[in-house]
């Protein structure tokens, strides 16, 4: 059994949009630990709250209840500039949209975090440049997004999560705009990052991709109904189906 602080948990951590009659629950008391090393994939139907779970545990928003812990501060607890120190220092989050900043090249979105964070210009550039070459797009460096294909992006996006030794990467659906042989390669950057000793957390829906994770959660209803050790592809589209066709527990 794992003796280690964890990197990041989820304690009961509920969050419900709206009031009355509109009112939402996208997550109800979801508990989840995720260590230094781990790889946690997180599966689901379209609405299960896989996407809020992650923005809660990347501080980008707050529960409605329960607590979230990354490296043992609880994000709730925490002063804005503190928070955005550890969204900074701490965690490196890869949005399904990408997130880069129009007017900045590549090499200048992955500078940007370190940059604020006080990191002298020519060292920072240093970095992305390692990210970008990690990555395997180093040519793009001076690549403004408008002048990237949409899998050329969401490569800058993952690049930009990496820099900086963070210890914890969140990521949406990091392969959704790539091809399924730069995808392979990008699950293989993110679990040789979690060999090295970080944790990471993966939303998902593809069965393939989650088999690069060490352990696969399932949201239903804002629920986690169910979780899975290391299963091959085949394995895990059993299990998908499953949790998104079981009924209410």
């Amino acid at each position: 059994m794992t003796t280690t602080e964890p990197i990041l948990q989820l304690d009961q951590v509920s969050r419900v949009h709206g009031q009355g009659a509109a009112e939402v629950h996208a997550l109800r008391a979801v508990d989840l630990t995720v260590h230094a090393g781990e790889f946690v994939a997180v599966m689901g139907p379209s609405g299960s709250g896989k996407s809020t779970l992650l923005t809660l545990a990347g501080g980008l928003d707050r529960p409605t209840g329960g607590r979230v812990l990354v490296q043992g501060s609880s994000l709730g607890e925490l002063s804005r500039k503190r928070l955005a120190q550890v969204r900074r220092r701490a965690v490196g989050y890869v949005f399904q949209d990408y997130n880069l900043i129009p007017a900045l090249t590549a090499a200048e979105n992955i500078m940007l975090p370190r940059e604020l964070d006080g990191v002298p210009a020519r060292t920072a550039r240093r970095e992305a440049l390692a990210a970008l070459a990690e990555i395997g797009i180093e040519e793009l460096a001076d690549r403004f997004p408008d002048d990237m294909s949409g899998g050329q992006q969401q490569r800058v996006a993952i690049a930009r999560a990496l820099i900086g030794g963070r210890n914890l990467v969140l990521a949406d659906e990091p392969t959704g705009a790539l091809d399924s042989g730069t995808g392979e390669a990008v699950l293989a950057v993110l679990r040789a990052r979690c060999d090295a000793g970080a944790g990471a957390v993966m939303v998902t829906h593809e069965a393939r991709h989650a088999a690069w994770a060490d352990r696969v959660v399932f949201l239903r209803d804002g629920r986690l109904v169910d979780e899975t050790g290391r299963l091959s592809a085949d394995e895990l589209l059993v299990a998908a189906t499953g949790n998104a066709q079981g009924g209410e527990e």
